[in-house]
């Protein structure tokens, strides 16, 4: 009896002691299973951060790169309107001005030439002599030609502020007026004079006239996109100089000039135009009438 208890007793504890072992395989294998579901979990919480990082990264990425485009859109309009500024800032003096597709600079200078006529024959010590009229008594014709150039210097674009599209010039011009030539000459010019008993032989006389004037020009832009523009000169000083001189030695006579015209911007700084002036004196100079009218053209350039 004491064998077969002490038998049993040894089975049961082999027994115990192999559910033993079997327990603690079973919770060190369950043990193991729970810890690499842990590292399976952190990991997967790892990779899904680096993912969250990685996304947010690529945001601000895109979002750094519209900002960068922006920036140089900003610079490229920024970089414009410095140009515009620069463009109008420019110091009048070195610039062209442009308006409303004319183009235009601070000074001109124009060529002139055209038809003139005296208000009357021209009279003179080599034409006609009250005092000794002896010889040949020839007029010179009152129709002439005329060639010519002139400055405009632009003094205000805009009137100093008060009438808008409204210039102020400066003109000083001269020209050049012929009225006859080889007309022939009185006692004075014979050759010998028939003062001394010589025989009629006169010698021809070439009538011209040097005038020189300085004048305001107002030039008006309200017709500057057709490239027009009509002027006036309301009142101007002119010196005349006359030859051959008058028959008490004088050449020289002051008056005024009155004018209008129209000029055309051909090209760039090129222009065209038509002119009228009147040459206005006080009376006649020593017996010669010296005033008139002039109709012609001319050709200019800006500078």
């Amino acid at each position: 009896m004491n064998y077969l208890s002490q038998k049993k007793w040894g089975l049961k504890l082999i027994i115990c002691a192999c559910l033993s072992v079997l327990m603690l395989m079973t919770a060190a294998q369950v043990f193991a299973q729970d810890t690499a579901a842990q590292r399976i979990k952190q990991l997967e919480n790892t990779l899904l951060e680096i993912q969250n990082e990685l996304n947010r990264i690529k945001a601000e990425s895109s979002q750094t790169t519209r900002k960068v485009e922006q920036i140089q859109e900003t610079s490229v309009q920024t970089t414009k309107k410095v140009e515009q500024i620069q463009q109008t800032s420019i110091p009048a003096e070195k610039k062209s001005f442009d308006f409303n597709g004319m183009s235009q600079k601070k000074i001109m200078l124009f060529f002139r030439g055209g038809y003139g006529r005296s208000d009357e024959h021209r009279n003179g010590v080599s034409l006609e002599s009250r005092v000794a009229p002896v010889g040949a008594q020839d007029q010179a014709d009152r129709h002439a030609w005329y060639t010519g150039a002139g400055f405009d210097f632009q003094l205000t674009k805009d009137t100093w502020g008060f009438i808008p599209k409204t210039e102020i010039h400066a003109e000083l011009m001269f020209e050049y007026k012929q009225y006859g030539h080889g007309v022939q000459g009185n006692v004075f010019a014979n050759e010998p004079t028939q003062l001394a008993g010589g025989a009629y032989n006169p010698r021809g006389v070439t009538v011209n006239q040097f005038t020189l004037t300085a004048a305001p020009k107002i030039k008006f832009n309200h017709f500057a996109e057709y490239k027009i523009r009509p002027w006036i000169i309301p009142a101007g000083l002119a010196i005349h100089v006359v030859s051959p001189p008058t028959e008490s030695i004088t050449v020289l006579e002051p008056g005024i000039m009155f004018a209008g015209g129209l000029e055309y911007n051909i090209w760039r700084d090129f222009f065209i135009g038509a002119d009228a002036r009147y040459q206005l004196t006080a009376g006649s100079l020593d017996g010669t009438k010296i005033g008139g009218m002039t109709v012609g053209g001319y050709i200019g350039i800006g500078f």
